[in-house]
């Protein structure tokens, strides 16, 4: 090794130290999808005490004891998080028929516009009728692993819970349990690293689930003067997929600019249009800079690549969780480089 020069040997070492923390990140990756129904009520349960811990520190300077306060915070969770499911499925079962044949007439019009072009609708509808004579086969099976799929996703909810009343209860004691399991000497920079991190994801929540809120709002009022069909299963999609940002707003907004193109014209549609641009442009120039400034700025094409990965590792549930856990790493990374980069330089030279 002293026979190559020394920018070659930092360059071994760089690459060494990447292929093996890839090697780490990997192997993590691979164990904690083996073990999900674990690990995700954990991830889960940490997203609702980042969300719900000014309620519950709130409680606790009100001398409510630290139990009574969980409790509290839990039954809070359960009652407006089952609320909210329910107000947006009850709006999309209402409304899910109308904004159904709204994109069926969508589609119609797309498939005689470029029927010429190879597509046509009669063509399609074959296709369908092909797929669903093969899906029909699989169908009881298909079933039985629905409910099963139903019945993981309630427990795991159920086990979720639980872990919120324990992780608000038990939040004065994780300190000093992370700087007891902390290498020698390292207490310090482990602490520092944990607060930012769950900093960033306490922003990250607290703000998407507000302008969340303020987007579904708009656009329901906004669709609603425009008369478009399923107006308010249209602001519960949005607000549901406003929790994956950008490719969420895209798919909220094409959908209701589908439904008002079929339902109510060309000129609607782009009243429609114009209506959930200006939403994302007074959320990415006002309500993001007000709302979510002290929390990790990230860009985005880190927040789409990690959206891209949560998907590959966990379908939906990844895409919801991978960016508040990229939030968390560049905490530790904006942790790291301010305390490295301000600290001074060791005497001397090697």
């Amino acid at each position: 090794m002293h026979l190559l020069p020394v920018p070659a040997r930092r360059f071994a070492a760089w690459c060494a130290v990447i292929l093996l923390a890839s090697g780490v990140g990997y192997v993590g990756i691979r164990l904690c999808a083996e073990f999900r129904t674990a690990v995700t009520p954990v991830l889960l349960a940490l997203l609702g005490t980042a969300l719900l811990g000014p309620l519950y520190r709130r409680m606790v300077k009100a001398r409510v004891p630290r139990s009574i306060a969980a409790g509290l915070t839990c039954v809070a969770v359960v009652g407006v998080v089952g609320g909210a499911v329910y107000i947006v499925v009850a709006a999309l079962v209402d409304t899910g028929d109308e904004i159904i044949a709204s994109l069926r007439n969508a589609a119609e019009s797309v498939a005689d516009h470029f029927g010429a072009a190879g597509t046509s609708l009669d063509d399609l509808a074959s296709n369908s009728r092909e797929l669903l004579s093969r899906f029909g086969g699989t169908a009881a099976s298909n079933v039985i692993s629905g409910v099963s799929v139903v019945g993981e996703g309630i427990a795991m909810a159920v086990l979720a819970l639980l872990l919120v009343f324990f992780f608000l209860r038990d939040s004065d004691r994780a300190v000093d349990a992370l700087r007891a399991v902390a290498p020698h000497g390292t207490a310090d920079t482990v602490e520092a690293m944990a607060r930012r991190a769950f900093q960033a994801v306490e922003g990250f929540m607290r703000g998407t689930t507000l302008i969340a809120l303020i987007d579904a709002v708009c656009i329901t009022v906004g669709l609603l003067i425009l008369d478009v069909p399923g107006a308010v299963g249209l602001g519960a999609l949005v607000l549901v997929l406003a929790y994956i940002p950008y490719l969420g707003a895209f798919l909220s907004g094409t959908v209701a600019v589908l439904v008002a193109l079929a339902d109510r014209g060309f000129v609607v549609a782009l009243w429609a249009l114009g209506v959930v641009l200006a939403v994302q442009v007074l959320e990415g120039h006002v309500l993001q800079p007000m709302i979510q400034s002290r929390t990790v700025q990230m860009h985005p094409a880190a927040v789409m690549l990690a959206i891209t990965a949560g998907a590959s590792v966990a379908g939906i549930l990844g895409m919801l969780l991978a960016v508040p856990l990229t939030a968390a790493v560049f905490g530790i990374l904006h942790e790291l480089r301010t305390r490295y980069a301000t600290s001074p330089e060791p005497a001397g030279g090697s």
